[in-house]
This record gives structure tokens, C-alpha cells and sequence, in this order.
């Protein structure tokens, strides 16, 4: 459950929200379950070099499997943004509370601290950011992670603005991790979020989906 001491018709909304992304992913996992136990990808070839439906796989339950992944990979886009809308607004009723930060559930079920605008020293130096997330892919690790395009990362790992040196700090971290949590801390628009992501192999290339750029010096 939300980790604050708030009842209301907006947090109700957001924990079924996530109950719902919850199953999507699940369901997401179960498919691409299929796709790995015939050796293939979303893009792999189900023909063999004369044109006929390979007879290595099978080629009902891939091509079901793609077409489900693709149509649960939009719903879990849509749901991704009407949770983050349902937080916004769980958020707004908190601070009007007297509140300055309010707790959710990320992805894969560890507590997020969503920090509201704040002129506090804490907050200001957690908003010192190295590093910008770039495209990412859906249904990938970043993705079902809750990473989001233009986040700005401040943490990563044991990775932060004080001990950051380049990007190959993050790739080492990502290799080292498959299939454990690593702790992120993002900022994304005036909101700073904590979440889990687990490096893993999955449908396409790299193990978190996501690219990540050196923070441009402003």
C-alpha cells in the first residue's frame, strides 16, 4: 500500500491503477515466455529460406505471443501515464495537507518517494543530476522499471553527481547487476523519484533498454 497515512477517492485510483499495471506486466512476462522457449525475438524471421512457416518453432503461438506483447506494451504505456497523473494529483493533495512528500509503489513492488518542489537543502542537492536518460524502449527493463525519456538521474547505483566520471561507470554497474535491483533516482520535471530496475536479458538488445547521455553541462 501507499506508504503515507491517506485515504481518498485519488489514492484508491491509483493503487487499482497499479494493480492493473501489476497484471500487465505479468502478462507481459508470460508472453515473452513463449517467444524464448521457440528461441525467438519480436522481429525474428517465421519463414525459412524458401518462404514456408519454419518448422522449428511454433508458429501460431509467436505470432500470438508478438501481437499480445505489442497490445500490452500500449496499455502499459496509457497506464504508466495515468498512474503518474494519479500520483500528481495524490501528490497535490498531500502538500495541501500541510505534506511536502508522498510514498508509492514502483514497478516491481519497493517503495517510491515522490519529493515535491522544495526550496530545503536536501532537495537541492538531490536535484544535482549527472546524467539524462535518453530513448527507451517499451516493454524493456528501463521501461517496466518506471524509467521515463529525459529523466534526469541522480543516482544510480552507488553512482551519483560526486563520484561520476563517465558512462562506463553506469554500463559496469548494469553487467554486474543482471537480474539484481539497482536503486535509481531521477528527476523528472519538478518531481524527484526513486525506483528499482533489474538489467536482464530480454526481447531486443542490452539488458536495460534504455540509453543513457552524460548530463550536458549547463
Amino acid at each position: 500500500m501507499v506508504g503515507y497515512n491517506m485515504n481518498g477517492p485519488a489514492r484508491d485510483h491509483v493503487m487499482k491503477l497499479m494493480q492493473e499495471k501489476d497484471r500487465i506486466e505479468s502478462e507481459i512476462r508470460d508472453e515473452n515466455a513463449v517467444l524464448a522457449a521457440n528461441n525467438v525475438g519480436m522481429e525474428d524471421s517465421l519463414v525459412d529460406t524458401e518462404g514456408f512457416p519454419r518448422n522449428d518453432i511454433d508458429v501460431y503461438k509467436v505470432r500470438h505471443a508478438r501481437h499480445r506483447i505489442i497490445c500490452l506494451q500500449n496499455d502499459h504505456k496509457n497506464i504508466m501515464k495515468q498512474i503518474e497523473r494519479g500520483l500528481c494529483e495524490v501528490h497535490s493533495q498531500f502538500v495541501s495537507n500541510g505534506e511536502g512528500a508522498s510514498n508509492s509503489r514502483n514497478h516491481n513492488g519497493h517503495t517510491n518517494h515522490v519529493e515535491g518542489p522544495s526550496t530545503n537543502g536536501n532537495l537541492m542537492e538531490d536535484t544535482n543530476s549527472f546524467a539524462t536518460v535518453g530513448f527507451v524502449q517499451e516493454g524493456s527493463p528501463a521501461d517496466l522499471g518506471g524509467l521515463c525519456e529525459h529523466d534526469k538521474l541522480l543516482q544510480f547505483g552507488s553512482i551519483n553527481s560526486s563520484n561520476f566520471v563517465d558512462i562506463t561507470q553506469l554500463h559496469n554497474i548494469v553487467t554486474h547487476s543482471v537480474g539484481q535491483p539497482i536503486q535509481v533516482r531521477v528527476k523528472r520535471d519538478r518531481h524527484v523519484l526513486n525506483f528499482t530496475v533489474v538489467p536482464r536479458p530480454w526481447a531486443q538488445p542490452g539488458l536495460l533498454g534504455c540509453q543513457i547521455m552524460r548530463q550536458n553541462a549547463s
